[in-house]
């Protein structure tokens, strides 16, 4: 499992040109599960997101979590993550998980992180989405499982 964190002042997805999703001050996550990821892996990725310490303390030091400032979290599932890219010049994507493992541990994971008391809201499952964020920082962080 692969998860692309981005701390940000607002995110967004648009499907069809709707509006899905927002989210104000917190973390757009994109995820990926690839093949031989469990429920186990998905769940300790979702505690590692909630408590990954990226912003900013009252002395300026990045000692704080999305859950210690009460922030929103936004996430989209990305299975281009899982890409092997170390050859060639197209992308391989025999490590993502097939669709119905994948859209099953995308959801726990989001679940994971509504029981740590996180507002948390997704992007839409195999969907053509439109994202757009605010990148507060810049502030970005590849975590795997």
């Amino acid at each position: 499992m692969k998860a692309l964190l981005q701390r940000v002042s607002q995110a967004s997805v648009s499907v069809d040109g709707q509006l899905i999703s927002a989210i104000e001050h917190g973390l757009l996550v994109f995820l990926a599960v690839e093949k031989d990821d469990t429920q186990a892996r998905s769940k300790r990725m979702a505690e590692r997101v909630a408590g990954y310490r990226i912003f900013a303390d009252a002395d300026g030091k990045t000692n704080l979590s999305v859950k210690d400032i009460q922030g929103e979290v936004l996430v989209v599932s990305q299975f281009t993550l899982a890409a092997d890219t170390r050859k060639g010049m197209r992308p391989s994507f025999s490590n993502a998980a097939p669709p119905q493992l994948a859209k099953q541990l995308y959801l726990d994971f989001c679940q994971t992180l509504q029981a740590a008391s996180l507002t948390v809201k997704q992007g839409q499952f195999q969907a053509d989405m439109q994202v757009a964020l605010i990148n507060d920082g810049p502030m970005t962080f590849s975590l795997e499982s």
